[in-house]
């Protein structure tokens, strides 16, 4: 009897004394994520010994095969540390450390088949990072169709927790003003998403190496709970596979405070190393272009009398671009497709035959003796299939003519791709659906093979990519420049205090900044122009980070005004070190920011509606050396309404031991350069 009751005993505790809980630690000790199967796998990440995500659901589910999740329990586990460093051809710093601890779980359930997944785990000082690694087994051997992917990301306290976001799955893709809530007030969102805890702890959920891989946004569940979920397919399928499969990393970076979110380099360490051996040929600069006179109404993409890219205007643009040392001429408007309702016309866009009065053979020729690049741009208006079509022949003209750098465009009219499947049917897909996934990488992998570099507009989210193929040089992907213009309303003030602990998180932008006509419309709160500055248009070459950065505005208004424009043409866009130094976000950031292989400093500090005064620390030039500090800042009666322009242009000898202190006027900036001396 006693033997019988002891057996009952058992069979009613046993799930107790079979889950299984493990944990990894952050090298400094720091960040500690635990992995439980009590009833459903699931995940925890604590910080500074405080509850970051609290206990989140894993899993996956497919259309023809058992759930991966429910009743699944650890069965094993693998252990690594790795610390190593290494080099970007192009970024933000050369050198990187790649620091983590790492713990790969399998998880199983005793079945005939779908029996059994793994869960890698890579935990950075930064943050963290986590993937699905599905074997081949009966039931998931052939092909793979994933129809939910389980992921939580279980966040207390939501009525406390302040989110900073933007609506995914929508019509303008990631182009919308940033909406300050709680998160309790989020709904379907965008990665990066970006919080702050009661603590004071800010974190940052997005992805890594989305490759093959329907994007991940997040949509909100009951209480603090955000749910993965994939964009999918027209037909609803989420993601197709085949068997042994991996997806991308979920990344969830954590830091202190808002500034650390900034220096963290935990989405470029979850990428593969480079696939191109050469990089030579990938080239940071800073160029001009026939654009922002389409946008405020000078010029037009369409032919005739008004047509922007013309043989002349081309010419015209390169002279000043010779003149004042930028690398490259972007054109807009030269092939066959823009007239009419452009972005609609994807069907007709012709990517090898340019307009009439648009010679690219005289123009290359032109700008190559003046050492100046003609920058391409294809448009493809949201028809990918008319694009693949022509691409590679395009890109052979490209090559042929000495075209380095393309620009690519993805307009679609309703937020969505247009593609022709194998039986002749028009498929509509979303910008960051598994199919768009495969056809920006295929894009940019056949740039590479003509060695030209991407920068991609209407893009999918960068997931750090740029480490594996460094030719995707910069992409859009957020509200920029052009917004300013006629975007009705235009960006905020608080706009780009906001982008770097969001958007920026991802990778580098094509903002392109450098307004300094704020009046093309007239000045006031009201009116579609840029809501800031002249000294802060300045201070987004520092802030809003990309290896390449255009002078955006038209030449006259650049030669009205050479003193101010000297920053533009000193700043570079390839950086040995970068350093936030202070910020918080939605208010106000400043970064450092030293030349590659170089001595020399720049400090970019910008603020939103708010004027406010910073003092910051120099220490991070170098103890050895004395600083020329050229500094552009606000005017004492700046402000961003009605005052754009007053700057103040000064001079001061300075060390690592020093501070200064920078008044910022309402929407208002500071641009540093910091000329070594000795």
């Amino acid at each position: 009897m006693k033997k019988i009751l002891l057996v009952i005993t058992t069979c009613l505790i046993s799930p107790l004394l079979l889950a299984k809980s493990v944990q990894v630690k952050s090298p400094d000790g720091n960040i500690v994520v635990t992995v439980n199967d009590d009833k459903t796998p699931n995940y925890r990440i604590d910080f500074n010994n405080e509850g970051a995500i609290e206990a989140s659901r894993l899993g996956l589910r497919f259309q023809k095969a058992a759930e991966l999740g429910l009743g699944f329990a650890i069965t094993d586990t693998q252990r690594n540390t790795v610390d190593s460093n290494w080099q970007l051809p192009w970024g933000e710093r050369k050198n990187v450390r790649d620091h983590y601890n790492e713990l790969l779980v399998t998880f199983s359930l005793d079945r005939q088949s779908a029996n059994t997944f793994n869960v890698r785990f890579k935990v950075f000082n930064d943050g963290i990072g986590f993937r699905y690694e599905v074997p081949s087994q009966p039931g998931l051997d052939g092909n793979i169709a994933i129809t939910n992917e389980l992921t939580e990301f279980n966040v207390g306290q939501p009525e406390q927790t302040t989110a900073w976001w933007i609506p995914s799955r929508g019509w303008n893709r990631y182009e919308y003003i940033y909406q300050t809530t709680k998160l309790i007030d989020v709904d379907h969102v965008h990665t990066p998403f970006t919080f702050k805890l009661a603590n004071g702890h800010h974190l940052s959920i997005h992805e890594a190496a989305l490759v093959d891989y329907a994007g991940m946004t997040l949509q909100k569940q009951r209480g603090g709970s955000l749910k993965a979920d994939l964009t999918p397919w027209y037909d609803g399928i989420l993601v197709r596979k085949t068997a042994g499969f991996t997806t991308p990393w979920r990344t969830v970076q954590v830091s202190k405070d808002a500034v650390g979110l900034l220096n963290s380099d935990l989405i470029l360490n979850l990428n593969e190393p480079s696939k191109i051996e050469d990089t030579s040929w990938i080239e940071p600069s800073k160029y001009v272009g026939i654009w922002w006179g389409m946008h405020v109404g000078e010029n037009t993409w369409g032919s005739g009398d008004k047509h922007g890219a013309t043989t002349s205007e081309t010419k015209r643009y390169m002279d000043f671009a010779a003149k004042y040392g930028f690398k490259g001429v972007l054109v807009e408007g030269w092939n066959i497709g823009w007239d009419g309702q452009w972005y609609d016309n994807g069907d007709v866009f012709n990517f090898t035959k340019a307009y009439d009065d648009f010679n690219i053979k005289a123009i290359t020729e032109y700008g190559l003796a003046k050492g100046v690049r003609l920058v391409g741009h294809h448009e493809t208006s949201g028809n990918v299939t008319n694009y693949r079509n022509q691409m590679e022949d395009a890109f052979k003209l490209y090559q042929q003519h000495g075209v380095r750098q393309v620009k690519t465009g993805y307009v679609a009219d309703g937020g969505k791709i247009k593609r022709i499947d194998e039986n002749g049917i028009a498929r509509m897909e979303w910008h960051d659906g598994q199919f768009m996934s495969n056809e920006y990488l295929y894009n940019i992998k056949l740039a590479a093979k003509y060695q030209i570099s991407i920068n991609t507009h209407e893009p999918i989210k960068d997931t750090g990519l740029r480490r594996t193929y460094p030719n995707w040089i910069a992409r859009e992907g957020a509200r920029g420049q052009e917004y300013n213009a006629w975007g009705s309303p235009p960006n905020p003030p608080s706009h780009t205090a906001i982008l770097p602990f969001t958007r920026m998180l991802s990778g580098p932008m094509d903002f392109t900044p450098g307004t300094f006509d704020m009046a093309f419309k007239g000045l006031g709160a009201d009116t579609d122009r840029p809501q800031t500055t002249l000294a802060k248009q300045l201070a987004l070459y520092v802030v809003i980070y990309s290896p390449i950065q255009m002078a955006s505005d038209l030449p006259r208004n650049y030669e009205a005004n050479l003193p101010a424009f000297q920053f533009i043409l000193d700043v570079p866009t390839d950086w040995q070190e970068s350093k936030a130094i202070a910020g918080e976000v939605g208010k106000y950031v400043a970064f450092a920011r030293q030349e590659r292989d170089g001595d020399d400093w720049y400090l970019g500090a910008l603020t939103n509606e708010d004027a406010r005064t910073l003092t910051l620390s120099l220490d991070f030039l170098d103890k050895t050396k004395r600083y020329q500090a050229q500094i552009y800042r606000d005017g004492e009666k700046a402000n961003w309404v009605d005052n754009p322009y007053e700057m103040i242009i000064e001079q001061k000898e300075v060390s690592a031991a020093d501070s200064l202190t920078l008044p910022l006027a309402t929407s208002g900036g500071a641009a540093i350069r910091f000329k070594a001396l000795n």
